[in-house]
């Protein structure tokens, strides 16, 4: 074990930045954390299992599209930002931030396997003075039910020895206003002055550090932030099927709902929820409370209306292809984007795969255009983005529209598809002939 700083001198090495930082996992989380501490000044090293991805940064080229190769490149230059495979780095760190990924079971119970994983390289290597921060999303007490133990069993102290705390992540991938350094930080530490050493290091790099009561209420504030938005896209997908039934248009009730200056916040309904976060992190609550007798009844509810949506889309194009005399079976299919949201090219939990896949097994033929996304795994291989021509469309019997991405020609799509099923409101200001548009 290193005696490497004590706890007095982590604050002065901190605001002196003169501070090592390591940050575990450089995915969409990890390496934005990386370069906006590299770019305040702080020595960082990424640590990463894949040795592809750290070559890549050490070459300073981004696998990540908020990162660009022009704002890495300067860094890794310079010397304050490099990566490695090499857990050992740790021994030499002052400032630990664990970002791995923190994925579901097939049964929705959570997985902190990756968590767990790299606490057990940082307790190898804790010393004197080292402040843990976990910032991958998880149930309310891990930090202190699970990481906790693992760090005391060296034999130090949290609060005394070491510090430890949890500051939830907020990247919006894509996002071209808020980003790392200018979204508010919460911190939660295990003790209050682990929150304050806490919240004096992302000072460093982000403008606006909040401290929370503890651990637990900083993982919980995570979750809310997610299960807020998962609900209420659940309750507008679940009126977007009532307006079916009632022969309304959901999108002219959501705009007029919208002119409301107070007590109302526009979301829009869609083929399902995707990325990491939102179809994922309510069930870390939902299995926690379970544990405690106590059913998380908005939570079960929406997603279970949401992890539906692909299935209704399928049943409007099939609806929609009967108007012309045509069966979803043998019928060519192109599919607008493959990304779980608009001018990205995360597919993580996208529902557009599940739309495709629906649609395959009832027979049809689908390809897919997206200009961020060049290939897809498929139950049956792969599928790989075709060009959008007005060939292409003319050659469709239906052009379905799952992520509206900017790039795409909505004039052009309107013009030469015979036939559109617009899932995402994506065709609204553009003129079609009558029938040929169908809304979700």
């Amino acid at each position: 074990m290193n005696q490497k700083t004590t706890p007095v001198a982590l604050e002065e090495r901190i605001t002196k930045h003169t501070a090592h930082v390591v940050i575990v996992g450089m995915g969409y989380v990890g390496l934005p954390l990386a370069v906006g501490f590299a770019r305040a000044g702080l020595r960082v090293t990424g640590l990463d299992i894949a040795q592809e991805r750290v070559d890549h940064i050490n070459a300073g080229v981004s696998d990540i599209a908020d990162i660009s190769n022009d704002e890495l490149r300067p860094l890794v230059k310079s010397g304050k930002l490099a990566a490695t495979t090499d857990v050992g780095v740790i021994a030499q760190a002052d400032c630990v931030s664990i970002c791995v990924p923190t994925p579901l079971s097939k049964t929705k119970d959570p997985d902190v396997s990756f968590i767990l994983k790299a606490v057990e390289g940082i307790k190898d290597h804790l010393h004197r003075g080292m402040l843990v921060v976990l910032e991958s999303t998880t149930y309310p007490g891990t930090t202190e039910e699970l990481i906790r133990p693992m760090l005391e069993g060296t034999g130090l102290k949290v609060g005394e020895d070491f510090y430890l705390a949890f500051s939830p992540e907020r990247v919006d991938p894509g996002n071209p206003v808020y980003q790392t350094q200018n979204t508010p930080r919460i911190v939660g530490g295990t003790t209050p002055e682990c929150a304050r050493i806490a919240r004096l290091f992302y000072e460093q790099a982000i403008e606006k550090v909040l401290i929370v009561s503890s651990t637990q209420a900083a993982e919980m504030v995570k979750l809310l932030e997610n299960t807020f938005r998962s609900v209420n896209i659940g309750l507008v997908n679940e009126v977007a099927l009532m307006c079916d039934r009632l022969n309304i248009g959901v999108w002219e009730i959501i705009d007029a709902a919208a002119s409301k200056p107070f007590g109302f916040m526009p979301f829009y309904p869609g083929p399902g929820l995707g990325g990491h976060c939102i179809p994922i992190d309510p069930h870390y609550l939902s299995w926690k409370l379970k544990s405690l007798n106590y059913y998380a009844r908005f939570i079960e509810l929406a997603g279970d209306i949401n992890s539906h949506m692909p299935e209704y889309v399928v049943e409007r194009v099939g609806r929609a292809l009967n108007t012309v005399r045509k069966a979803v079976a043998g019928a060519k299919i192109l599919a607008l984007g493959v990304a779980y949201k608009k001018d990205i090219s995360d597919v993580r939990e996208s529902p557009a795969l599940d739309v495709i896949r629906l649609l395959q097994q009832l027979g049809a033929q689908v390809e897919y255009t997206d200009p961020y996304v060049a290939k897809i795994k498929t139950d049956n291989g792969s599928m790989t983005s075709v060009e959008l021509t007005p060939e292409r469309l003319q050659g469709c019997d239906c052009a379905v529209v799952l992520t509206d991405h900017t790039a795409f020609d909505y004039e052009l799509i309107c013009r030469h598809a015979p036939l559109i099923m617009d899932t995402r409101n994506a065709t609204r200001n553009i003129h079609a002939p009558a029938g040929r548009v169908v809304k979700l």
